[in-house]
Order: structure tokens, then C-alpha cells, then sequence
């Protein structure tokens, strides 16, 4: 089994590069799924209906969320009936929508997809260690291909979810803090990491914002309104390879896309 994850997609010059290289992604690597995190995807904060249908359409098979999940206030009116999109599972009971989803991929196996939110650097929610144990045990009643996106802000954290379920699922990948991490692994007991993914949006920005916002901010110590940035645009992802017989990852690869990487199809 082949999964290609693209990581934080910000605003619409993210949804531009999943717009043009999505397509030449799946053509050159040929995932059995598709997974995206969306909670940037509205002007960097948050998902609109119409933006979700817009990813799907574009080729994803599921889209991820985090801690920006609820800064569009019409999520409350679609998310239970989007049932492509997985929040944080481990918002409180009663939140709407759902943290964890089942697809069929077009191998005809079934991938449990898991959103899991940190607590360092966060909102406290539930916890995420807690909340991983019950739904591992969950899906492994009916598949044992379970993904991760761990959405945290502390590398500490994620590390730490990794080690935790290894060989408890097939791949733990971090979002949230936009910059791509060099630690791609298999860990011993056959789960793919990566402490995170990085972002698809902005390339000369910090962070996906306007650098010269954030620069005026650290000098002046200032509120100031966050814009997305202009100009060249990345993408980032991964693409991870699982035995199928032995149900263990193999293989875990960065993509990188932007005008210092090129895409060669």
C-alpha cells in the first residue's frame, strides 16, 4: 500500500499547488490514497464546504484537520455531513464531526485515517496518548493500516507519539509547524515518522504569512493582522510505502516542491 500525504495547506496558494501538482503526484507515484490537511486552507485559518469539495475534487481522498479546525464558523453546519473530513479525535465528547474515518483504497484495502491534536504549546484538550490507544484498538478490529496525522506545535510530543505506537500503526505524521523536518524513518517496529510533513502555500513568507508582519511583530512586540504571503509558492509531503503481507511500513520518502526543488515527473 502506497499513501501520499500533503501537509498543511495554506490559503489559496496552497490550494493552487494541490490544484496543479496533485494530479501530477498521483501520476508519478500512484498512491492508493490520498490524504490532506486542510486546517489552514481558508485564508490560512480554517476550511469552508466550499473548499472542502474543492480538495476532494482535486484528488483527496481525505483531508486532516488541527487546532484552526473551528476559525470558520460554518464548519458547524457541514462537518457532519462531510465525511471525508477527520478533526482532532481528541476534542472533548460531543464535538462535532469525528476524529477518526475508514476509506477503501484502490487496492481494495481499507486505511483507518486518525487526526490526533497536541497539548504542548496548545489548548489542553483530551489527551492525545489516551485517545490513540482507544482508537488504535478501534480500527484494528477492522484493518491493520492505521495513519496518524499528528497535529502538535512540540517536537518533543510528537517524537513521543511516534515511539508510543510503534508498531501499533503504520505511519505517524506530524503538521502544524509548517517547516519541513529532515527525520524521515522507520522506526523498529515498522511504523513511518516524520516530526512533520511542512507546508504547501506561500514559499517566501514566514510560516505561509507575510514575512514583513511577522518581522515587525518580533521587533515591536505589537498585535498585528496576519496576512498570507505573495509571490512563489511550495509543496510538501511524503510518500510512504506498507507491506502488505507483513503490515509494516518500508519506506518513507520527503516530497519537496518549490523553485530550489524542482518537480520532475
Amino acid at each position: 500500500m502506497r499513501i501520499l500525504f500533503i501537509g498543511d495547506v495554506v490559503g489559496s496558494p496552497g490550494r493552487d499547488m494541490i490544484k496543479t501538482y496533485l494530479p501530477k503526484l498521483k501520476l508519478k507515484y500512484k498512491p492508493n490514497a490520498v490524504i490532506v490537511n486542510g486546517e489552514n486552507a481558508a485564508h490560512g485559518k480554517g476550511i469552508t464546504e466550499k473548499i472542502y469539495h474543492q480538495l476532494i475534487q482535486a484528488g483527496a481522498d481525505v483531508l486532516t484537520m488541527g487546532n484552526h479546525t473551528w476559525d470558520k464558523r460554518e464548519i458547524f453546519d457541514f462537518i457532519d455531513d462531510a465525511p471525508q473530513i477527520v478533526r482532532p479525535a481528541n476534542f472533548p465528547e460531543g464535538t462535532p464531526g469525528k476524529g477518526i474515518t475508514y476509506i477503501k483504497t484502490n487496492g481494495s484495502k481499507e486505511l483507518a485515517v486518525i487526526n490526533l491534536q497536541g497539548r504542548t504549546f496548545l489548548p489542553a484538550i483530551d489527551c492525545p496518548f489516551r485517545k490513540a490507544d482507544e482508537l488504535i484498538e478501534e480500527a484494528s478490529k477492522r484493518t491493520p493500516f492505521i495513519f496518524i496525522d499528528f497535529h502538535a506545535e512540540a517536537t518533543s510530543e510528537k517524537q513521543a507519539i511516534g515511539w508510543y505506537t510503534d508498531g501499533r500503526v503504520s505511519a505517524v505524521v506530524g503538521t502544524h509547524t509548517h517547516v519541513q523536518t529532515a527525520d524521515n524513518r522507520i522506526l523498529p517496529k515498522g511504523t513511518a515518522y516524520i516530526t512533520d510533513v511542512g507546508m504547501t502555500g506561500p514559499y517566501d513568507g514566514i510560516l505561509g504569512v507575510d514575512r514583513e508582519t511577522i518581522i515587525k511583530r518580533f521587533k515591536t512586540s505589537l498585535p498585528v493582522r496576519f496576512e498570507i504571503a505573495e509571490g512563489r509558492t511550495t509543496l510538501s509531503g511524503v510518500v510512504i510505502d506498507i507491506d502488505e503481507q507483513s503490515k509494516k511500513a518500508v519506506k518513507i520518502d520527503r516530497i519537496l516542491i518549490n523553485d530550489d526543488h524542482m518537480f520532475f515527473e
